[in-house]
């Protein structure tokens, strides 16, 4: 079966992505496997109107709303696979069917790669937090750890201190140095140098942290950014060009969200630097005008090898 566009996700960025297609009274194929990458939080923050609800919810309530409309088609299946074709692309699914399309929206999501250190995995977006912005308020004027897991950790160390008073765990690795040191001195911060050996507590809530050379450090709530990957290898069958983030790879993208790959367009998570659910429903629907308006005035992709 042949859709204007396929989208390939349907959290956030791939549902708001599909509401401007199906408003437009264009055919949508919606691929979701239902693993958004919030959906370890018990309730989102900070999001337009829906603050203090459940992700999962959010979700549901918004894909029931994209669902109405009838030329909305939903698949709750992986795509394993995209290929170029004349006139469009083509995705494989789990389960062997093959769909095509004359665009595509990737809006496949990123995967948290967290600490191998004990305790973490399983409080993860509950006590073991990312977004000061989505997951600090709850936590305000209590004690307070950052886990120092990239270069970045300095910058969220100096940040926390806002929320409370907060401790930054280098965790065995470097010291650092007078700059740094200085500006974390400023806000108060301090620093433990000894490695962490664990997270106690009840999980997912948090007593505090297990240093290697015995000692307990208590804190209500540990940040970190970790490191990522997408969900899917299909940009980079595609061939759309990645580029660094601050965090992994990030596909890049145009000002209208459109990637190096005419036809090929991304949102959310996976094309852009910094991560927030309401930057991820923006970029949705930034992208779903941005593909509508390329089927009106240019629907045909001109693939050029290379570019």
């Amino acid at each position: 079966m042949r859709h204007d566009a396929i989208i390939v996700g349907g959290s956030f960025a791939g549902l708001s992505a599909a509401m401007q297609l199906a408003r437009a009274n264009r055919s949508v194929c919606v691929l979701d496997t239902g693993t958004p990458r919030n959906r370890f939080a018990a309730t989102s923050h900070g999001f337009f109107g829906q603050d203090g609800m459940r992700p999962s919810e959010m979700i549901a309530n918004a894909r029931d709303k994209v669902a109405a409309y009838p030329r909305v088609r939903f698949l709750d299946l992986r795509a394993i696979g995209a290929a170029t074709n004349e006139g469009g692309f083509t995705v494989d699914v789990a389960g062997g069917e093959r769909l095509s399309a004359q665009k595509l929206v990737l809006a496949f999501g990123l995967t948290d790669r967290l600490p191998d250190i004990p305790g973490i995995q399983e409080r993860w977006g509950q006590t073991v937090l990312h977004c000061p912005y989505c997951h600090g308020y709850e936590f305000l004027n209590r004690q307070l750890g950052v886990l120092s897991v990239s270069p970045l950790s300095t910058h969220q160390a100096a940040l926390i201190p806002d929320w409370g008073p907060t401790t930054f765990f280098l965790n065995g690795g470097e010291i650092p140095d007078d700059e740094i040191g200085a500006r974390l001195a400023a806000r108060n911060v301090a620093i433990e140098v000894a490695p962490v050996i664990g997270l106690e507590g009840d999980a997912p809530g948090l007593a505090g942290v297990r240093l290697a050379d015995g000692r307990f450090v208590e804190i209500a709530a540990l940040y970190l950014g970790p490191r990522t990957s997408f969900q899917s290898r299909i940009a980079e069958e595609l061939g759309c060009a990645l580029e660094d983030g601050p965090f992994g790879a990030v596909i890049r993208t145009d000002a209208t969200k459109m990637t190096n790959i005419p036809g090929v367009y991304a949102a959310g998570d996976v094309a852009r630097p910094m991560y927030n659910a309401t930057l991820a429903s923006a970029d949705g629907v930034l992208a779903g005008a941005s593909l509508h308006q390329a089927l009106v005035f240019d629907p045909t992709p001109q693939i050029t090898a290379g570019r």
